[in-house]
């Protein structure tokens, strides 16, 4: 088989791995949506009284009344359903009843934050966890070993917004290193890249500090079970570097299955960011969806929620790929 035709045969996979997952995911975004409307529709909470706040106990019930209807929200859940299917096909995400201001624009202005601080906290853990892991790997049963492994453990018992508010009791309270919260100084005009940067050091560590556990053991195992393969040993008998039979042979066959944990454990990472952006105050997705939640803003609770499992499905797609490139034996139509 020449290369030309092995490489048209992997992209025809590619392409049927991508409409396979198509077809799952549009029965998955559907009946999240449906739950989120089941959800929406057993809250006691009422939207048209949240939305009038305070002047709810002054409002006459007529004008909730008239509120209510322009919602739509006494319609039967049918209906308020489809509607919104209809406008979501269209673009149209609805109103932020919390923040007064159409979705489509809290999703434009907060979702590139929460990318930031995801990528930037997932790339920390990755590059972290390859090389702690396999250190501690290479000298398994060492000091350096068990005392990674009992850091990993402890870590994994701590919620993740018990570490941000220790980190900022430490490093922002008593030392005074850095910022507590927010995204720039109280004093800032504008968005300094050098003190957004300055900001997001705390909320980045604390992220990445809170997800590293799993991606540090999983390394650490996988590569100590890597060095007994017959391959490894082959390298070592031929005298190759320690460094070069770690990295080179141990280090490679090792990070195949890592690429799955990355995928598998993106909902993780998420869900960390939601709390992370809480604590630290900062104008990402979790913030407002966490807003959304306690006032009650079911459009833009939908939104995030259907957003969030869309960049779930995305994810676990882009990593069934990237092990399928990353090893050539994987064949992706079958």
């Amino acid at each position: 088989m020449t290369a030309a035709t092995a490489g048209r045969r992997r992209l025809a996979g590619a392409g049927a791995v991508v409409r396979r997952r198509l077809l799952v995911a549009v029965p998955v975004l559907a009946a999240t949506s449906m739950g989120m409307f089941a959800l929406g529709a057993a809250s006691p909470i009422d939207p048209a009284q949240q939305y009038a706040g305070a002047a709810a106990f002054t409002t006459s019930e007529e004008n909730l009344a008239q509120i209510r209807a322009n919602w739509g929200v006494d319609d039967p859940l049918p209906v308020q359903y489809a509607r919104w299917i209809g406008n979501l096909l269209r673009g149209d995400l609805g109103w932020s009843t919390s923040r007064h201001e159409p979705v489509t624009s809290v999703l434009a202005a907060r979702a590139g934050w929460t990318l930031l601080l995801v990528g930037t906290a997932l790339a920390l853990v990755l590059v972290a966890s390859v090389l702690l892991g396999t250190l501690a790997a290479y000298r398994r049963g060492g000091w350096f070993d068990r005392a990674l492994r009992a850091a990993a453990y402890a870590v994994q018992s701590m919620p993740v917004f018990w570490i941000g508010l220790a980190a900022i009791a430490v490093f922002a309270l008593a030392l005074g290193w850095l910022p507590a919260g927010g995204l720039t100084d109280i004093t800032a005009t504008g968005t300094d890249p050098a003190d957004v940067a300055r900001h997001l050091i705390l909320p980045v560590t604390v992220l990445a500090i809170s997800q590293a556990p799993w991606f540090v053991l999983f390394v650490r195992d996988a590569v100590a079970e890597s060095l007994r393969d017959d391959h490894v040993l082959a390298a070592r008998a031929r005298g190759l570097p320690g460094r070069t039979v770690l990295f080179g042979h141990a280090l490679r066959t090792a990070l195949l299955p890592f690429l799955t944990l990355v995928g598998t454990h993106l909902p993780e990472l998420v869900g960390g960011a939601v709390l992370v952006e809480t604590v630290f105050s900062l104008p990402g997705l979790g913030a407002v969806t966490v807003a959304a939640a306690l006032g009650a803003d079911f459009p833009l609770l939908a939104a995030t929620t259907l957003t969030t499992a869309v960049v779930v499905l995305a994810a676990n797609l882009a990593t069934d790929l990237a092990y399928a490139a990353a090893d050539p034996r994987v064949r992706l139509d079958d």
